[in-house]
């Protein structure tokens, strides 16, 4: 389907249960194959991000069950050390998959490894540099085969050393401190001997950083975190990822994030399943940001229900957004329907995902009529006194730039709106607009 047209709905109301989100499903694809011994994993997302996971998987060597239509999977474990020496890993656009994979392919590579990963070209201009360098600072033998500091890559066995703290960045992607943090373990493991990462600058996304942590503690292995700037991780047995047995994936509290908003635009109450109160996902924070509009928000151990204010105007928020950047896309979206000029900010982060989303969401909110800034971590919209009818969105590429844009259509303000090449929501949420449609 090269588009999608959707019709204005005025009210959206209804219930919601959530896929199993993106994050967590790809790193507990990655724990439970370098752990000891079997673990079923529940509620796992089928998506195009998780699937490049799940193949790579594979091709090392990992026995992985086929996914049932629930989202259950067995993977059997090879506590660290992977079957196969010599692979090709394509990795999609998957960032988080690659990240990951970069990170334990450079350290569990034996002398004779030889792996080579590439992705779409879009993946060709994420970098990658800040963790390569980190990797190559202790040893790590990875190689550039195009663009010094972007993928692809070789990557062959080094001779890891950690006797000293290992510097990363940590103002460009959390992803890069996720990678080294899960992959650590199997040097640390095998040499008795802990490691140290110091962060340089700010750490953005710590949110995610936490879902790291919270994950790896599940596998057997408690990493020392001193604020944001250190964290140790354990060296000898403390450092053994061991199966749980059973992991039941979350539902994905990024996605969540349009279906809230779609209450908060078209009146709701929007009930969302699979995320609450005690989420492990820092994502679930966008709520609170829909609050500072006026949203009528309530939180659930396992839900989350969503209305607009009972004057039905949402008013524009100024707020920093490093907590929270992938849901904040949403937020700007929900901007053509506030009074005044919201204002995100601390979203640099935006420009080297999947697209560069400062860029393009500027641009399309234009299509839509509003006034838009925009800066190098920042991005400030004005609505029009009315939406521009039949826009056509251009997704880039970018799974939630379609999510995103489809809020257009709702509420007394909505208009028709035309999403190209919908089925880019395929990357983390394939039954996307068939959810959407049943609420509005």
């Amino acid at each position: 389907m090269e588009f999608l047209d959707l019709a204005p709905r005025p009210l959206a109301r209804g219930t919601v249960q959530l896929p199993g989100s993106k994050s967590i499903s790809n790193r507990a694809l990655l724990l439970a194959a370098l752990a000891k011994g079997r673990t079923r994993l529940t509620g796992l997302l089928d998506s195009d991000d998780t699937r490049v996971m799940r193949d790579a998987l594979a091709k090392l060597g990992v026995n992985c069950s086929t996914l049932s239509a629930n989202g259950e999977i067995d993977v059997d474990g090879c506590a660290g050390v992977f079957t196969t020496m010599d692979a090709d890993l394509f990795v999609g656009n998957a960032g988080t998959a690659t990240r990951s994979l970069v990170a334990t392919l450079a350290l569990a590579a034996q002398s004779e490894a030889n792996y080579r990963i590439d992705g779409v070209p879009r993946m060709r201009e994420r970098p990658i540099g800040d963790l390569v360098d980190a990797l190559r600072e202790i040893g790590a033998a990875i190689d550039y085969t195009g663009n010094p500091g972007f993928p692809p890559l070789t990557i062959g066995g080094g001779q890891i050393a950690i006797e000293r703290p290992i510097p990363i960045r940590g103002d460009a992607s959390s992803q890069f401190l996720t990678g080294l943090l899960m992959a650590l373990p199997m040097v640390t493991a095998r040499t008795g001997q802990p490691a140290i990462i110091e962060v340089v600058g700010e750490l953005i996304s710590k949110p995610y950083i936490e879902i790291t942590l919270a994950m790896m503690r599940r596998f057997g292995v408690t990493v020392v975190r001193e604020g944001w700037q250190r964290f140790t991780v354990p060296g000898g047995d403390a450092a053994r990822y061991v199966s749980p047995g059973t992991y039941a994936v979350e539902g994905d509290a990024s996605s969540a994030s349009y279906f809230l908003a779609a209450g908060a635009i078209a009146g709701g109450p929007v009930r969302v399943e699979g995320v609450g109160r005690n989420a492990l996902q820092g994502d679930v924070q966008f709520a609170d940001a829909l609050a500072g509009f006026g949203v009528r928000i309530r939180f659930e151990d396992h839900a989350i229900i969503a209305e607009a204010p009972a004057s039905g105007r949402l008013q524009a928020i100024d707020a920093d957004m490093n907590h929270i950047p992938d849901a904040a896309m949403t937020l700007a979206v929900v901007a053509l329907f506030a009074e005044g000029t919201t204002r995100l900010t601390n979203i640099g982060s935006w420009r080297v995902k999947e697209t560069d989303r400062i860029a393009a969401m500027a641009t399309e909110l234009r299509k839509l009529g509003a006034k838009v800034e925009e800066g190098a971590d920042w991005i400030a919209v004005t609505p029009p006194p009315a939406l521009t009818a039949h826009a056509a969105i251009d997704t880039y590429d970018d799974h939630r730039i379609a999510m995103c844009f489809s809020l257009a259509s709702l509420g007394a303000r909505g208009v028709p709106v035309r999403i190209n090449d919908p089925k880019c929501v395929n990357k983390t949420f394939p039954t996307y607009f068939d959810v959407f449609a049943t609420l509005a």
